[in-house]
């Protein structure tokens, strides 16, 4: 066969080739791709976004918890308020029916967990592993406030917060710790002078600005991008309670001060009244507490709290404070209900309301609303005896919440100003 023919057979034979490959292609695109219902980009098995840093750190997290035992929830803000509004997807999802990141993919620097500290064990040997397996963690610790109150033991240090970073993504492991009353608390995020401020960005974190307090949640696991998490049963109290968490301790050594120079009363009776007090306190917030009314220590009660932290054994009644914003119509009748006869209503809703119950042992608990003014806030008070009338003002405040009496409550956080605007500059002998 002549170099000529041998020349155009082989362009015959790439032309023939080159044909029936172009049908596959179209056969497959027009065929077969719409007797399967997809594409080749949206294919059964292929799983949108789980390329991501963020769901490869959380994943990586997750696997070394589980591993470890370590019984951490979500306590993410962003993550918890989209589950919310997808919860019938979430409850009916199962871990293998994930095709597309939806929670842990949305770009960010931080994902935030929590763990209950009382129920990690091998909290040392978990450092070392996470280190093992690529992460950078920070630590960080700072003393036990719940100890301030013993001299021989207020120097003592726990874990508050950990930060493990892989690649540009960071996880917020947030510690808390049990307190008396029944809650969680986490503490202050405060870089000590040696750690890198550029580690990551701290000033996105959205806890540890300051000390928080938050009801204790029940929780539940569910499969939120192919990964099993555990997460607060109600996802938008978790959320709600964020921005209202904020907590200050009680001033353990100033009270100490004041009682090395005011002798403490413990007498019998100085010692029944507190208990009869502090029964009265714990009825009127179950009370509130039920009505959906917050409240916060006003007046002489408020200042044993913040003076010498306790309850001031001889100020035979119990005051608590109310924005008249929050006043329920149903208020007197609940605490009739609860055992507490109304004992005096002065002023009305529109002005200078206060209420007086009688609770138990002559101790009586007195409820002042207060008004809210562009510059400032009042309360009105009205004489018993003579019916003159009072009114009170105080600088515009935020609440905060803290212990007191084995209880969590809240005060005002500029506490200092609230109390000299009630009973001025000095208050010592008060």
């Amino acid at each position: 066969m002549s170099r000529i023919n041998k020349n155009v057979v082989l362009a015959l034979l790439t032309l023939t080739s080159s044909a029936f490959l172009l049908f596959q292609l179209y056969y497959y695109k027009h065929y077969l791709s719409t007797k399967n219902g997809a594409g080749l980009s949206k294919s059964k098995g292929s799983r949108i976004g789980f390329d991501s840093t963020q769901w490869r750190a959380v994943k990586k997290f997750i696997m070394l918890t589980s591993n470890q035992n370590v019984p951490v929830f979500l306590i993410d803000p962003l993550v918890l308020e989209l589950i919310n509004k997808n919860f019938e997807q979430v409850k009916n999802t199962s871990q293998g029916s994930i095709s597309q990141c939806t929670f842990f993919c949305v770009p960010r620097d931080f994902t935030a967990f929590a763990l209950q500290y009382h129920l990690w064990k091998n909290e040392e040997g978990w450092f070392r592993i996470a280190e093992n397996m690529g992460f950078q963690c920070l630590k960080i610790e700072s003393k036990d406030p719940r100890l301030d109150g013993i001299d021989s033991l207020s120097g003592t240090e726990i874990p508050l917060h950990y930060i493990c970073k892989l690649a540009t993504h960071a996880i917020h492991l947030v510690v808390f710790h049990e307190r008396s009353g029944n809650y969680l608390w986490h503490g202050h995020l405060r870089l000590k002078e040696h750690i890198d401020r550029k580690f990551v960005p701290f000033r996105k974190l959205q806890f540890g600005r300051y000390p928080g307090a938050f009801d204790r949640p029940e929780l539940q696991q569910v499969t939120l991008d192919g990964l099993e998490v555990l997460i607060p049963k109600d996802p938008m109290h978790f959320v709600e309670e964020v921005p209202h968490s904020r907590f200050i301790e009680c001033r353990y050594k100033e009270a100490r001060a004041f009682f090395q120079q005011y002798l403490d009363d413990n007498t019998v009776e100085a010692m029944a009244f507190r208990k009869s007090a502090k029964e009265l306190l714990q009825l009127a917030a179950k009370t509130l507490n039920k009505l959906g009314v917050p409240f916060w220590l006003s007046s002489g009660t408020c200042l044993g709290w913040y003076r010498q932290c306790n309850i001031i054994p001889y100020s035979k009644d119990v005051d608590l404070g109310i924005f008249i914003r929050d006043y329920k119509s149903d208020i007197i009748l609940a605490f009739q209900d609860a055992g507490l006869p109304l004992k005096h209503k002065f002023g009305k809703v529109e002005d200078s309301l206060e209420l007086s119950f009688q609770g138990k042992d002559d101790v009586k608990l007195d409820i002042f609303f207060f008004y809210e003014e562009t510059d400032h806030v009042w309360n009105g008070g009205t004489q018993a005896k003579t019916g003159k009338k009072f009114k009170y003002l105080f600088p515009k405040f935020t609440l905060c919440w803290t212990e007191f009496v084995d209880m969590k409550v809240r005060v005002p956080c500029g506490t200092l100003e609230y109390i000299e605007a009630n009973y001025g500059k000095n208050q010592q002998g008060t």
